[in-house]
């Protein structure tokens, strides 16, 4: 059901029921691209049965789910059209197009080239669990969420949100726990690792499938490199990858999470919702205490120590704010859902 999380605190003055959301993101609905349209995104059952409710309850946790289309251009096809009709305008007038013509000619290129284009579809799911006020985007980027944010902010009067920032840094906390060899109480560290480099050319050591409590390691990171990802797992139960911009990615729910309830796996939306929900939830709560909790605002973040775990201080709330909106988007573009991850 999960695969990504990119994690955020919701604005305390947000008090919509699920009335509301569901009332709100009906106007929102999901509409396909029209002919000459490059990009569409809209609302859609996240059971992914027709006339469902846009925004379903499982377990007291709020689900909803965006779709996005983008016709896909491909960059060369575009290049080909314009020199085409650069090439008839110089034959014709006997002067070679300019820098703003070629503008105007790149546009009319994307209109003609845009009803053949072929259309790619992904979807994005959204999380929200209101007692902690924790929303949860299952992006693989950080633009895609922004772009998620903006949507669900026109979509819901009064929603905000802020990302989650704890008083340690992610990247500060994974070299201790790689140094130290104690990763926090509840977590291990498993077998993949990116390591980078601040100096100019950011020179990238990676290790997949490869024993990370070797001298190599904290030899790389004496050097200055700092852990940009690092493979986790939690209790047992779920293996994700942690970044260094606490993202969560890769997760993947081990065998004991579903021990009996195979026949139910990927079959009963609710089952999967509450499964998924009930480990995530303490797994999230658990990660940004294991990284000193959430960044009181003026307080100076924890300084790490290489020998013992990280000091646990209590979590503090962020302050909504608006989120950014999104960059601007062209049929050329790499659908959002296939950026790197």
């Amino acid at each position: 059901m999960f695969k990504n999380l990119l994690l955020y605190r919701l604005g305390d003055d947000w008090s919509a029921t699920l009335d509301d959301v569901n009332a709100a993101l009906d106007k929102g609905r999901f509409v396909a691209c029209g002919t000459t349209q490059p990009a569409s995104a809209g609302w859609v059952e996240p059971r992914g049965e027709a006339h469902a409710p846009l925004c379903e309850v499982v377990d007291g946790q709020w689900l909803m789910r965006l779709m996005v289309e983008r016709k896909i251009v491909p960059g060369s096809v575009v290049k080909e059209r314009i020199d085409d009709l650069a090439a008839r305008i110089e034959h014709e007038t006997g002067r070679a197009p300019g820098r703003k013509q070629k503008k105007e000619l790149k546009d009319q290129a994307m209109l003609e080239l845009l009803p053949m284009a072929f259309a790619k579809r992904g979807s994005v799911g959204v999380w929200i669990s209101r007692p902690e006020r924790l929303l949860a985007i299952d992006a693989g980027s950080a633009s895609m969420a922004d772009d998620v944010l903006t949507l669900l902010a026109q979509a819901l009067p009064g929603f905000s949100a802020t990302v989650i920032n704890t008083a340690m840094s992610p990247a500060a906390a994974m070299a201790d726990w790689l140094v130290s060899g104690e990763p926090p109480v509840n977590f291990t560290v498993d077998r993949d690792c990116e390591l980078k480099a601040s100096d100019g050319e950011k020179p990238v050591v990676r290790y997949a499938r490869h024993p990370l409590d070797i001298d190599e390691i904290r030899d790389h990171i004496a050097a200055g490199k700092q852990p940009t990802r690092l493979a986790l797992t939690w209790n047992d139960r779920v293996s994700f990858v942690l970044t260094e911009g606490l993202q969560v990615k890769k997760l993947a729910f081990l065998d004991g999470v579903y021990e009996g309830r195979v026949a139910q796996k990927g079959e009963n939306f609710e089952a999967d919702a509450a499964i998924a929900t009930g480990e995530l939830a303490p797994l999230v709560g658990e990660l940004i205490e294991a990284l000193g909790g959430e960044q009181v605002i003026g307080a100076p973040a924890p300084v790490p120590d290489a020998t013992a775990a990280p000091a646990k201080t209590p979590a503090a709330a962020q302050p909504a704010v608006a989120p950014p909106a999104p960059a601007a988007a062209t049929g050329a573009d790499l659908p959002p859902w296939e950026a790197a991850a």
